[in-house]
């Protein structure tokens, strides 16, 4: 009898230790339960500075639009009909590997870790020195073309995605590939960003609510978020109560025919 319910100990201790929580699948969870709480989120993001590779649309906008054509671009003869992330490939700006840009009457001009806003000054300080009075009254507006992210790992849409917003934050960027699944690993959100000087690789807790403070919590262009599994993938016994138990007491009935089997030849 005793060992009947040692064997019964056994079966319960790893059902619930090999399924997922819900506190593993609940996101931004509070540490005390309240209600309609107000939390104060610090403005803690660094300004995006460029790097190589990266795409930005550049405008010029003037009381005489003649005036600034020639440094608006325009599609390519041939490819008039590109619209989308196509039209931003013809007619945008990328950044060498060099860090610079070529602007048409400009030539090149150095942007790699400068933010948009410092190349937007520069674009309208050279435009007045070179090109324009100040009475021409010249509009520049400077902009990434879209931030283009890569989410792999247990997602349930992986791959690279580009969003044409000025900001995405990390739980817009899963929910757009389709939430991280039932064996991913919320706590540790891996994100591998890149930096003038090379990568660095950083880590977001999601189930926590203080990762609305995160610096990290908001994608910038070119991240790569890595989803790791969780443990009880590895172990195979399931990822809920029930199919923990379904899969232990298959087990168990298997070890026993077995044993059987050997007893009666």
């Amino acid at each position: 009898m005793k060992y009947t319910y040692l064997l019964f100990f056994i079966v319960l201790t790893l059902n619930f230790t090999s399924c997922v929580s819900t506190k593993q699948l609940t996101y931004l969870q509070e540490n005390e339960e309240t209600v309609d709480s107000l939390m104060t989120v610090r403005k803690i993001q660094e300004p995006y500075r460029l790097q190589v590779n990266d795409l930005l649309s550049i405008r010029v906008k003037a009381l005489d639009q003649d005036e600034v054509g020639i440094f608006n671009p325009v599609n390519a003869e041939g490819n008039n009909d590109a619209s989308g992330e196509e039209r931003l490939y013809y007619d945008g700006f990328v950044v060498d590997p060099h860090g610079n840009i070529r602007i048409p009457s400009f030539g090149e001009m150095q942007v790699l870790g400068f933010t948009l806003e410092e190349v937007r000054e520069k674009i309208h300080e050279r435009l007045l020195e070179d090109f324009f009075k100040d009475d021409a009254n010249i509009f520049v507006t400077v902009k990434i073309a879209g931030i283009r992210y890569t989410i792999n790992g247990e997602i349930s849409s992986p791959g690279s995605t580009i969003i044409y917003r000025d900001q995405v934050s990390i739980m817009e960027a899963i929910a757009n590939n389709g939430d991280i699944t039932t064996v991913g690993d919320r706590t540790n959100v891996v994100i591998i960003r890149q930096y003038p000087l090379g990568q660095k690789v950083h880590h977001i807790d999601l189930t926590d609510i203080n990762a609305l403070n995160s610096p990290y919590y908001y994608v910038q262009p070119n991240d790569l978020i890595l989803i790791n599994p969780l443990p009880q993938k590895s172990s195979g016994f399931g990822v809920t109560g029930l199919s923990s138990f379904t899969t232990i007491l298959a087990l168990i009935t298997a070890t026993t025919t077995t044993v059987l089997l050997l007893i009666s030849l």
